[in-house]
């Protein structure tokens, strides 16, 4: 690290020579005021660059991955989520340690990252390739380290944002699988009976998500009011469960519920509370139990979704996927997008838009048709005619020497109505 003294005006700094930047390839330098006098901007500029080296000494001897175990990921710990930490961390101790963790941190090179995610997207040793998305994720987890180092002093440059690495707009994205009314009723049917039924069945009825739906408690549920509240989450972290508070901020929410699932629900309270006086067992308000009032696990859900699938004969999806058929049933159906966005608690519509995009080509062209039928027709959708209006339509009609529209109904939109009365050709070329 280099400085010295620069005049502008009256004012004389302290200027720190920084390096180059890596994106624009120009000279960084910071400018730290000093007064009116040379010898103390001097004096200045000595104490900064032996500051700054003192750090550059400490970070020369340092590895990446020692920076990263002892540093980096301690600092973490404290502002992200559980799960999210124990994700940063198990690629940390799992992919980037082994593989570039003796590298000097400052001796770290574009050139060893792109190295590093190529060997992980296609290994030469007989291990399994990573998806792009989990190498994209690795990606994140360096090119953030080393954003903090940067800021740190302990390096100059962030070498990740030059690097290459996949990215997220190449990554396919993975739809989710849902299943047909059809396939759910077989579903629901061979649950029937199980212990978990109940729990199955309000995750389909809800489209909750596996945490929310095992942090349910007897609290959140109104049967006056027919709602149920999502105000936490359960999760599995190395197979302990951890509560959280919500996936996203619109996840804490209120969802109504269907008059079946609230007797479903009731009768598996009155079921639930009876085990447990018989067994002796302190309740501790949980909605959902194993056969020791403790909340199922979210493992143990998934295990027997899996298992009664099966038994079913239909499809063998994800329990997440359970959500996703709530959520494809009810476009399907018409159910406004954003009636279904807040019951699913999305961030934003548009994401519910992008999640069910496969379900809204059909609904378009059923949109389509509706409209080529009130422009061609000047019909309104069934349920919003008058009488009145449908028989001065047809008494136009029948003025104008057309025949009646029933004895049309076969036929596309009578777009010769119109042709009939312009002029127009029904094909005008040059259009």
């Amino acid at each position: 690290m280099k400085g010295y003294v620069a005049r502008k005006g009256n004012r004389w700094y302290a200027v720190i020579y920084e390096g180059t930047d890596p994106i624009t390839g120009r000279e960084r330098r910071s400018w730290h005021p000093a007064g009116c006098d040379r010898a103390d901007a001097g004096r200045l500029a000595t104490r900064l660059v032996s500051e700054r080296n003192g750090a550059n000494d400490e970070a020369r001897s340092l590895s990446f991955g020692a920076f990263l175990t002892s540093r980096w990921l301690p600092g973490k710990r404290i502002v992200l989520a559980a799960s999210t930490y124990n994700g940063y961390r198990h690629n940390v101790e799992g992919h980037i340690v082994p593989a570039l963790g003796r590298i000097g941190l400052r001796r770290l090179r574009p050139h060893h990252l792109e190295a590093f995610y190529d060997g992980l997207l296609h290994p030469r040793d007989g291990r399994a390739a990573l998806a792009p998305k989990t190498v994209y994720e690795i990606h994140l987890v360096i090119r953030g380290a080393l954003g903090d180092a940067v800021r740190r002093g302990l390096v100059s440059r962030n070498v990740a944002l030059v690097a290459h690495a996949p990215r997220l707009r190449s990554i396919p994205r993975v739809e989710g699988c849902s299943w047909t009314a059809e396939e759910l009723r077989a579903f629901l049917r061979a649950a029937a009976g199980h212990r978990f039924f109940a729990a199955l069945w309000v995750g389909a009825f809800t489209g909750l998500r596996r945490g929310e739906l095992l942090g349910l408690r007897w609290d959140d549920f109104d049967e006056k009011a027919a709602t149920i509240s999502i105000n936490r989450g359960l999760i599995a972290i190395d197979y302990e469960v951890h509560e959280t508070r919500g996936k996203t901020p619109n996840a804490r929410r209120c969802i109504d519920l269907d008059p079946t699932t609230v007797g479903v629900l009731t009768a598996w309270r009155d079921w639930q509370h009876a085990e447990q006086r018989a067994a002796g067992i302190e309740t501790a308000g949980w909605m959902f139990t194993d056969g020791r009032g403790e909340p199922i696990h979210p493992h143990a859900i998934s295990q027997a979704f899996e298992r009664i699938a099966r038994r079913a004969g239909v499809s063998v999806i994800r329990l997440h996927d359970l959500r996703h058929t709530h959520g494809t049933l009810l476009i399907s159906a018409g159910v406004p997008l954003k009636v279904v966005s807040e019951r699913l608690g999305h961030a934003t519509p548009s994401f519910t838009i992008e999640t069910y995009q496969h379900v809204l080509p059909g609904m378009q062209a059923q949109a389509a048709r509706v409209f080529e039928q009130v422009v061609a027709l000047g019909a309104l959708p069934d349920g919003q005619r008058s009488e009145k209006s449908e028989k001065t339509r047809e008494n136009r009609r029948e003025e104008d020497g057309l025949k009646p529209v029933e004895a049309q109904a076969d036929q596309p939109p009578a777009w010769d109505f119109f042709v009939a009365g312009t002029g127009f050709e029904p094909v005008t070329s040059g259009l």
